[in-house]
Parts: C-alpha cells; structure tokens; sequence
C-alpha cells in the first residue's frame, strides 16, 4: 500500500475513532485510533483526532495516560500511569480492563521497562484485570501466554500468578487446565532457550511447582529436569540459580526414585564427557544438590571409582579456571557429610594444596576453607598414636591466610575467611590467636556491620563470635566418669583433660576482648535484619558474655540489655531453636539486672518501661525444658531469674512488684518449698523485697487459706539452718508483724511465736535484729491480734529474754531496742 493510501485510511480511521469515542463506544474507538496512529503516527488529522479524545472529560485519568503512552509512545505519560497505579488509585474495572487490553496488544511499544511493570500494576491493583488475563487465558492459553510473556519478567510473572488464584476463575477445572497449559508453556520456553538467561522461564516453574508440585510434577520429564540442573551452573545470575535450585527441590521432593534416577544418570553422563564445559555443569548441579538431598549426593559422590577418577579430569583441565571454581564448589558443598569429608583427605587433599598455591582470585580461599573442613578441626588433638597432631598444625597453618583474606575488599573472599575461620576456631590455639589480634577482630566486626541483610556472612562471622566465646558444659561427675569409659572403650590410652585454653579464666578473657572489640554495638546496628538462626547465635553468644560480671556494666552501658529484651519479644515461633533462643535472651538480660542497678538500665521516662523486663525474666522460672534435658539438672537460670526480680522488686516503683506477685505467686511459693538451698535462698530473698509493697503483703496477710499457708511456709523458713535463708525469712517476718492478719496467722500457728523469739536469741545479730522488729510490732499492736499475740510472748518468758539483750548487747541500737519493748510489753501487759 502506497504512502498516500496509507494516509487517507489513517484519516478515515481517526474520523471513525471520534465518532465511536463519541457514541460511547471508547474500546472500539480506541482501536481504530491505534491502527491509524500505527499506518500514519506524524499525519496532522490522526494527531488531532488522538487530542480531540484526549480532551473528553469523560474518560478516566489512566485510560488517557496509557493511551498516551501506547498510541504516541510518551514515556512520561507511560511514568505518570505506573505512578498513578503505585499509588494504589482507585480503578474501574472497565478502565483497567480497556488499558490492559491497550497495553499488551502493542508490541512496537518502545519502553518495554515500562510496559512491563504498567502491566503488572494492573493486573496488581484491578481484579477486573485479572479476571480478563484469565479470560484471555481460557479462550486461549498459548496465544494469551506468548502475548504476555513477551512483555517482560514481571508481566511473565502475572502469568503464574492468577493461574494459582481460584478467585479469577468461575471453575476450578478451568483454573487447573490453564495452569497445567502455562506450566507447559514455562517448560517449552525453557527448553527452547537453553540456560534460560533471563530466568523468566524458570521463575514461573519455580512458583508453579511450589503451590501445585503434586500435580505438575508428571509434566516434567529427563530432558527439561536436565535443562532445569543446568540452570544451576554457578555462572548464572543468582537469581536463576534460586529459581532453579527452589524447581529442582520440589520435584526430587516429590518424583521420587525417578527424580533421583535421572540426577544420578545426569552427573555422571556429563563428567564422562571429559569436555569443560559439560564438567561445570555437573559439578555445578552437584553443588547445588548437596543440601537439597544430601543422603542421595553423597551416595554418588562416595560411589566407588568417583572420586579417584575425577582428580586426572581435574589435572587435565587444569588450566581451566571454571572447571577448577566448579569442583571447588562441589566439594566444598560435599563436605556437609563425614564420610564425603574423609573422602576428600583420602583423595584430594594435594590437588587442594596445588589450588591454594597457584589458583586465581578467590580460589584459593575457597581451596583453604575445604581443606580445613576435611581435615575435621573438630578431632582430638591427639589419639594414641598422635597422629592428628600434624593435621591439627596444618589447620591452624591456614589461620594467617584467612585473617588476610578478610582484609580482601572482594566479597568471595571475606566469605571464605570467614567460613574458614569459623571451622578452624573450634581448635583452642586458633581462638587464642585470633583474640588477641586487635587488628583481626575490627575487622571482623566492621564486616558484619557492613553486611547485606540476609548475607551468608553474618551467619559465619556470628558462628565464629560464639565458638570464640563459648564455654564448656558443666558435666556432673557421673558424665565424666562417662567420657572416660568411652575413651578407653576407643582404645585411647590416656583419658584427655579439657585444654587450659578452654578452661573458664580463658573463655572470661576472650568475652572481654569481644567485647572491646565493639561487639555489642555491632549486634544493636544489625539486630533488625537478622535471620531467626543468626538471632539464636547472637542470644548464646550473649548469654556468654554476660557471664562474665565485670561486663555486664559496660554491655548494659552499650544497648545490650535493651537488645536482649528487643529479641525476647520478637522471638514468637514454637521451634526448638527459637525456644533456646528465648532462654538464652531471658538468662542473659537476668545477669545484667543482677548486677546493673534496674533503674539504669530501664529509666523511670524511658521506653521500654522498667514493667516489661519482667516478662523474660519469669519466663525462665516457669521453663522446665533445660532441667528435663539429659545431664545434670540445670538450676541456674532459675536462680539468676530469682535474684534478678529480687532486684526489680527493690526498684522506687512498686509496679514491677505489683507484676511479679500478680504473675509468680504459685510459682515462688513452690520454689520457697525448694530442695536446693540455694533456690530456696533465692526465692525467700525474692519474698523479703516483696514486701515492699502492699500487693506483696497481701500474700501473706490476707487472713485466706492460701496466705495462711505461705505464712506457715515463711516461719519454717526463719528456723532453718541456713543463715541467709535465716536472715530473708526473718526481714520478710518483720514487714508482716506491722498487720494485724499476719500476727493473727502467726499466733494461730502451734509454734509461731516461738519462731519469733527464736529470732531474738540466733547467733546472727542482724538476725537478732529482725526479731526485735517483730516483737516490736506486735508489742505496739492495739487490735485485738496482738493482745493474743502478747499472752502467748509472756507465757514464753519473752520480757526475761528482752532483758538479757539489753543487759549483754553490745550494739546499743538492740539494746534500747530492748529496753523499750520491755516497757512497751509492760504497760500493755498491765493494762
């Protein structure tokens, strides 16, 4: 067709655009209008027809705007639609379903970036839109899939998306049928591509496989499983090698023996090639396999013959940097199981050592971190013969090295130093040189601060921290007689000592060079993007450090106790990890405010409030999972739980006493009744503060059967052997004899008087002290509680015992004490 003819069918069409848009027929208007712009976009009468429609105020901002854009190709009207739907504006369903329809129907659309993501806004925003993409789908799927596909990722994206939301479908059979179509489809695309170098293709079988893996497994057969193993290559963009690494998962989940026939026939069959390239993708696939199905990978990497016939393909290429990154990877994957580890010393411990002298930018490195897993830092330092000794030395031979490499501003490298480093700090010397290396542990702390959130870098740098800074079990002595019947058992002929640099002086000393290192303020700055794992490290590591008491001051000082409660609270999961987590958060913020005046740590005008430290903390009262784990019963959470509320119970306030009794009462009440002198201890002192407070009394006092009982309890408690148990009973004894149903309670009890002059005579004078309070108090009591109370004291002979305190007291605040009870006793006696 002519120029000229092209031109008056141009006009024709745009008169005919008018007239339609007119009449309120916009959609076909809309398309004679697109047609005429395509045969003559620079014709004065189609541009006067587009503005003409334009200017009518009946359509919507955003029909205009992408009209705009698909008809005049203006990128800015394009950027003000994609803004507009950002927004999240309101859409009609008609008008988003006409600027979808413009949308995806022009393919000579310059910005495809644009078109792409208008597109997806649409159908994110409208459920009109997407009712007609699944439309377009049903009425054809390929035709629809390829049209959208083109457009870009995300549109590719919007494409596995509304196949897997029943609420754009009438039926459910149509839903599964489309689905079923377009995973065909993604499969088709990503044969007909290869690696799939965009990802486009593998993203929708990623997702697809995920949400409805049972039923689109089948479609899958040897052929695109291959295709889908070969995305795995580690030269891939990250992003395809997750989509490739989630699709290979969810179908060896759930093919079965079929899946893992064809990834054993598929690792080999390319190795055999001998040729680099087939090479790096198997052993790229092998990597990648490693942590999907260990058991499986390890089969085929022990199969005899593997190995042994792999490291002459290894020296033949071995001027082939690629070949030589991808078997590093594979056996770096590899060493997550023993056996595959023992493999690797047996076989290719001198191929590892040549990469590590020649190889190029991070290989080395990475060479260096699987000789160190191979040569397993977690052996003893010496058997009977003391041959690990050698491999031992050759360990800590490598530290220097991955100290250099973390310095390398290369990330592969940082990785494999700390990777390295976290494996060969399991050996007691290589803690001890890196701890005493300033220069190391900034270092280190500046790369955590530095790292992306979600970077494998800071699981590694945490797992070296904690290895740096953990100490040894606590072993009853029943455990050590276990270990060394198990050591002669291995034929051992010696029985080893636990090394003197693991011993606790020296654990105590690495805690204060990590500390002074700065890493409590490292932990405050990343705490908010850490994963739950990297939490769970952090809380061990700070119950470690909190350990020490000269440090607690200064983590408090730098934000540590506020990052042990901001943890505690946002640990909510159920799992084994999250439950030690919270454990190790709660023992941790105890031991700061054992030692750490509350108020300072937790400002009366602060946030959070003083109140909310009390949840964590009695939460380790109520936690019986670390006592029922196998070894000896582990009282010492408990312990520093009690003393850390008797400290918050001692605050200004009463509030957090208000807190503790309203939520420990059954709680301290059993702990007061304790076989272990020291929680009993504890728990008494925690009573004797709570008396402070009215809430605290009312325990007591309250004249119910329950206060009665703990009364009982508390006068036990003032006549056993031990003094400091003596000594907070008695304190506790002396608030309560100020109220008149606490006397009431205690001269009901057989002995409860007794107890109280008992008080008087202990060998203790700030026990003694304590009893001259009570007696005081009851002498000066005007209810009729302490007139009963009184009789029973003079039945008792308590003036005559008053006496010889204040005749043979040396202490002459006891003695008046005494002397004015006396005559208080006498003139209410003679009353």
């Amino acid at each position: 067709m002519s120029s000229k003819d092209n031109d008056d069918r141009a006009v024709n069409l745009a008169a005919q655009a008018v007239e339609l848009v007119a009449s309120g027929r916009a959609e076909d208007g809309s398309r004679a209008l697109r047609e005429a712009a395509s045969l003559a976009p620079e014709n004065p009468k189609v541009k006067a027809a587009f503005l003409k429609i334009q200017s009518d105020d009946s359509i919507h901002t955003l029909q205009k705007l992408c009209g705009k854009f698909v008809i005049e190709q203006d990128e800015e009207a394009g950027k003000e639609a994609l803004e507009y739907l950002n927004r999240s504006a309101e859409v009609p369903g008609d008008v988003a379903t006409k600027c979808l329809d413009m949308v995806i129907k022009e393919r000579k659309i310059e910005s495809k970036r644009l078109q792409d993501e208008i597109v997806a806004g649409l159908l994110r925003e409208s459920v009109a839109a997407k009712d007609a993409l699944a439309k377009l789908l049903l009425d054809g799927s390929t035709a629809a899939f390829e049209q959208i596909y083109g457009i870009g990722d995300k549109s590719a994206n919007c494409i596995a998306e509304i196949v897997q939301q029943p609420s754009a479908w009438r039926k459910q059979s149509d839903r599964e049928k489309v689905e079923a179509d377009v995973f065909q489809l993604f499969l088709a695309k990503l044969l007909a591509v290869g690696h799939d170098d965009d990802g486009k293709a593998l993203k929708g079988i990623a997702r697809l496989l995920a949400t409805d893996a049972g039923r689109l497994h089948p479609f899958i057969d040897e052929e695109i499983f291959e295709a889908i193993l070969c995305s795995l290559d580690y030269r891939q963009p990250a992003e395809v090698r997750s989509q490739a690494t989630l699709a290979t998962a969810k179908y060896l989940e759930l093919s079965g023996e079929k899946g893992q026939t064809y990834l054993v026939r598929f690792i080999p069959s390319y190795i055999a090639k001998g040729h680099g390239e087939e090479l790096v993708l198997a052993f790229s696939a092998a990597a990648a396999v490693f942590p999907l199905v260990p058991r499986q990978a390890a089969a085929l990497f022990l199969t005899e013959g593997f190995l042994p016939s792999l490291m002459p393909l290894l020296d033949k290429n071995n001027k082939s940097e690629k070949v030589e990154q991808a078997a590093l990877n594979m056996l770096s994957a590899a060493c997550l199981d023993s056996a595959c580890r023992a493999a690797i010393k047996k076989h290719c411990l001198p191929w590892l050592r040549q990469v590590m002298s020649h190889g190029k930018g991070d290989r080395p490195g990475l060479a260096a971190v699987i000789l160190t897993k191979a040569l397993d830092p977690t052996m003893p330092a010496r058997d009977s013969s003391g041959n690990n000794v050698q491999e031992r030395t050759e360990v800590n031979d490598l530290v220097p090295m991955f100290k250099k490499l973390l310095a390398d501003p290369r990330e592969a490298n940082k990785q494999n130093s700390i990777e390295g480093l976290a494996y060969a700090s399991i050996q007691p010397t290589v803690k001890e040189d890196l701890i005493g290396d300033r220069l190391f542990l900034a270092r280190l702390m500046d790369t955590l601060k530095a790292s992306q959130p979600g970077a494998t870098t800071i699981f590694g740098a945490l797992t070296l921290v904690d290895h740096l800074t953990r100490y040894l079990p606590v072993l009853s002595e029943e455990q050590k007689k276990m270990n060394q019947l198990k050591a002669y058992a291995n034929a051992s002929k010696f029985v080893t000592n636990p090394d003197p640099l693991e011993e606790d002086a020296a654990v105590s000393r690495r805690c204060k060079a990590v500390v002074e290192a700065g890493a409590i303020t490292t932990f405050v700055a990343i705490s908010s993007h850490l994963s739950p794992a990297s939490t769970a490290i952090v809380a061990n590591i700070m119950l470690s450090l909190t350990r020490t008491l000269v440090l607690r001051g200064t983590i408090a000082q730098q934000g540590g106790a506020r990052l042990l409660l901001k943890n505690f609270m946002a640990i909510t999961g159920a799992s084994d990890l999250d439950k030690q987590a919270r454990r190790a958060m709660a023992q941790g913020l105890a031991r700061i405010l054992i030692s750490i005046d509350p108020i300072l740590v937790f400002p009366a005008a602060g946030s959070p409030p003083l109140t909310s430290a009390t949840r964590p903390i009695i939460s380790l009262l109520t936690d019986n999972e670390s006592e029922a784990s196998e070894g000896p019963r582990d009282l010492l959470p408990k312990f520093e739980a009690l003393l850390a509320l008797t400290n918050l119970a001692s605050t200004p306030s009463d509030e957090a006493t208000v807190v503790i009794v309203r939520q420990t009462l059954a709680i301290v009440e059993d702990l007061l009744l304790s076989n272990n002198t020291m929680i009993q201890r504890a728990a008494t002192e925690l009573v004797c503060n709570l008396m402070t407070s009215f809430a605290g009394i009312e325990m007591f006092a309250d004249e119910s059967k329950a206060a009665d009982r703990r009364l009982h309890i508390l006068l036990a408690l003032a006549d056993v052997e031990d003094l400091a148990t003596r000594k907070a009973a008695g304190g506790a004894l002396a608030a309560l004899t100020y109220y008149e149903g606490a006397v009431k309670g205690i001269a009901a009890k057989e002995r409860g008087m007794e107890i109280l002059l008992g008080l008087c005579t202990d060998e203790d004078q700030e026990i003694v002290h304590r009893g001259l309070v009570c007696i005081d108090n009851i002498a000066q009591m005007q209810e009729p509680a302490g007139e009963q109370a009184r009789r029973q004291l003079k039945d008792m002979d308590c003036v005559s015992i008053l006496e010889d305190i204040a005749d043979g007291s040396s202490n002459q605040v006891m003695k008046t004490t005494a002397t004015a009870i006396v005559k208080e006793l006498h003139a209410q006696i003679s009353k």
